[in-house]
């Protein structure tokens, strides 16, 4: 796969990201492109292993260990290598409804149970798979594909977000009409509302959307299942029904004086956020801001650091993220071989902002909030 020697004579590099003090200030994706060479060179490190384990999507200790829907990597990136760029589209779609989702968010655990990870840094697999399916869209490959037959069936998806969406193609494909519902007013759940803009751009979301809506299903908006329609109406209306509705329910922390004002769910914080955004460019106030505020942030996940990131772009007045677990080690430790998920200290693209303002990473580890402290006015304080 690739080039026998690439792994040889390539060094892994990855395009430089937007500095982090010029982005903030807007809400554009941060991510540079490669060129077609640079990325065929990158391709072009692929082994040729015996046994890759980048595909193999398993759980090892309780973390995803290679690519959960099994892509077949080493064969696109072969392809890429070789300049087979349809062909790869080919092999991506295979098993990936919409690479152009992953390839910007997904955290890659392929790259973590890559065989050359062993002794050298990985192959950019999240990259190079988001230069296969953005050169497709460019140059139009990626076209409406509506089923050839119907089987006149008729199925219903409840919620829009990733699993929705797949969910609904994959029907589709198979020839049953499909609805899906979702009660917010633009489809994409998780992806439209809950992944900010600099990370996943709305207008990615919603290319895919129109694609599926011209092959052939339909979208309702606004619409609670057992609210706006009762969920009888959908068994007596369709053949199946399928609940994708995602987690929504916050995890809470019931604390002393938890009711304080200014103490808000991440996804309230980040929906509001971007509905604001997309439909005035924040100029009709509806969303909870955190410019000129002092903000801090409980929990150190991928939803921490788009809080972060957010606050940042509200230009707050600065920001500390507080995370329970002690700091990661910068590389693999005994007890976390490979080909597990590396737990190895990462500064992502919100503490690289932060960090970049305000000095330092905004983290502060091995801290568990015990109560919440207010002022006069009901507001909170301190923690």
């Amino acid at each position: 796969m690739g080039k026998p020697t690439g792994f040889l004579e390539y060094q892994r590099e990855l395009p430089s990201d937007r500095p982090s003090l010029e982005r903030v200030h807007d809400w554009q994706e941060f991510h540079d492109h490669f060129p077609v060479l640079k990325l065929q060179q990158q391709a072009g490190r692929c082994m040729d292993c015996g046994i890759p384990f980048c595909h193999t999507g398993t759980l090892l200790s309780g973390m995803a260990s290679g690519c959960p829907i099994n892509n077949l990597i080493p064969e696109w990136n072969d392809l890429v290598y070789r300049g087979l760029w349809h062909e790869a589209l080919e092999r991506l779609h295979k098993t990936n409804n919409f690479p152009e989702f992953t390839g910007r968010v997904c955290p890659a655990p392929c790259e973590g149970s890559c065989v050359l990870g062993i002794t050298d840094p990985s192959v950019t697999i999240k990259n190079i798979e988001c230069a296969i399916i953005d050169k497709a869209f460019a140059e139009g490959w990626v076209i409406p594909e509506p089923p050839l037959k119907r089987t006149g069936k008729k199925v219903a998806v409840v919620g829009s977000g990733p699993s929705g969406l797949a969910c609904a193609a994959q029907l589709n494909r198979a020839g049953h009409w499909v609805t899906v519902y979702e009660r917010a007013d633009r489809i994409g759940g998780l992806l439209m509302y809950g992944i900010p803009n600099m990370k996943l751009a709305k207008h990615v979301v919603q290319r895919r959307v129109d694609l599926l809506s011209q092959e052939g299903v339909k979208f309702v908006t606004k619409t609670a299942i057992g609210v706006d329609i009762p969920a009888s109406k959908l068994r007596d209306d369709f053949e199946a029904v399928v609940l994708c509705c995602g987690a929504t329910k916050p995890r809470d922390l019931p604390l002393h004086r938890r009711n304080l004002k200014r103490i808000h769910f991440a996804m309230e914080f980040l929906h509001a956020n971007t509905q604001s955004l997309l439909d005035s460019a924040h100029a009709d106030g509806n969303y909870i801001t955190a410019r000129d505020k002092q903000v801090i942030v409980i929990g150190g996940g991928d939803t921490g650091t788009d809080c972060v990131g957010t606050s940042m772009r509200h230009q707050c007045k600065n920001v500390v993220q507080f995370e329970i677990l002690p700091r990661p080690p910068d590389t693999r430790q005994a007890d976390n071989p490979w080909p597990e998920w590396p737990r190895i200290y990462r500064l992502d693209y919100g503490q690289e902002e932060a960090q970049a303002r305000f000095g330092e990473d905004p983290r502060m580890y091995l801290l568990q909030t015990e109560k919440f402290v207010g002022n006069a006015d009901g507001h909170v304080q301190e923690l």
